[in-house]
């Protein structure tokens, strides 16, 4: 996949944090740090994967990015707009620009609503002065682009299946001509032989719009297959970013390499030894002196659990979180 210029930016993350306040009984509420001084940039027509176990702060990163979570601090740019910190009523005409794929189609569709009611909210909003001839010209063209008919309008949600409502959910979200889609975990409550599809449907219409793309999932095949570059988040911190074939055949950080070994069918000169780590992830709310993941770490020292590792760049484009590279 070709790799774009890095300094073409459409979407800039600056030290980006989102705390919960977590009320226990009667005790004092603690803070659950879900995203932990993250900062990135995106290019216009760029996919940039984001993956991590569950609970590592992936999907409260992405809320966060359109503005369905409010972050504590650090700054969103988008298009060299800040909006990390914009009313909900400036926000309103930035929203048609950055729309959001949710991993459940189903929750994300009214079952009482047509498809073709749901389709036309988003235009209804952003697009007042269309009228009803040119409101159905979109919706049928929105469909033709997920590779559904113009038929579908009057059914409703439970009349398709998984992937043709996750395919609504993708035509819904494009219907306002956005500039970057937030995926997250698109295709992870599909069967295998549709993930495919919907991945390569993602593919060929972030190529054909020029969309950028933050591609959140646990299963770095995936993401392999569709990023130009990969960002590996543990307990809310980027641990490793870079282009997506030196992530995946030259990892450096050891949960990175430990993410890979667990990968099946991996091809024989990239193959790795599978890498058990011990113990689970520690709690966000409690998370651990120094360096987040040396409690799990096979090669940590006694410098790992005291300090914590900056981001460091070892290579043009390529950064690590880890004191002992």
């Amino acid at each position: 996949m070709k790799i774009l210029s890095p300094a073409l930016k459409l979407l800039e993350v600056n030290h980006l944090q989102v705390h919960f306040a977590i009320a226990r009984g009667w005790s004092a509420s603690k803070l659950l740090k879900a995203v932990d001084d993250v900062c990135f940039d995106l290019a216009p027509g760029e996919t940039v994967g984001l993956v991590g176990e569950s609970g590592c702060g992936k999907t409260t990163l992405g809320r966060t990015l359109v503005r369905l979570e409010k972050p504590l601090s650090g700054n969103i740019i988008f298009d060299g707009t800040d909006i990390s910190s914009l009313a909900e009523s400036s926000l309103r005409s930035y929203r048609r620009h950055f729309q959001m794929i949710f991993q459940d189609p189903q929750g994300t569709l009214n079952p009482q609503l047509t498809i073709g009611q749901s389709l036309a909210e988003p235009l209804e909003i952003h697009e007042p002065a269309l009228n009803a001839a040119g409101r159905k010209i979109r919706l049928g063209e929105m469909l033709s682009a997920v590779g559904l008919e113009a038929g579908c309008l009057d059914r409703y949600p439970h009349e398709f299946s998984g992937g043709q409502r996750q395919r609504i959910g993708i035509a819904r979200a494009l219907a306002v001509n956005p500039r970057l889609l937030v995926c997250d975990e698109p295709v992870s409550a599909l069967d295998v032989s549709v993930q495919a599809q919907i991945v390569n449907l993602l593919q060929d219409l972030q190529q054909k719009l020029n969309l950028s793309m933050l591609f959140i999932s646990h299963d770095l095949a995936v993401v392999e297959h569709i990023s130009h570059r990969i960002m590996v988040m543990y307990l809310g911190k980027l641990v490793e970013v870079a282009e997506s074939q030196i992530v995946c055949r030259s990892p450096l950080h050891p949960y990175t390499q430990a993410l890979l070994s667990a990968v099946p069918n991996r091809a024989p000169s990239i193959r790795s030894q599978r890498i058990i780590l011990s113990g689970d992830v520690p709690s966000p709310i409690h998370p651990p002196s120094g360096c987040p993941f040396h409690p799990r770490c096979p090669r940590a020292e006694l410098r790992c659990s005291q300090e914590t590792p900056e981001l460091r760049k070892l290579n043009p484009g390529h950064q690590v979180r880890c004191h002992l590279i």
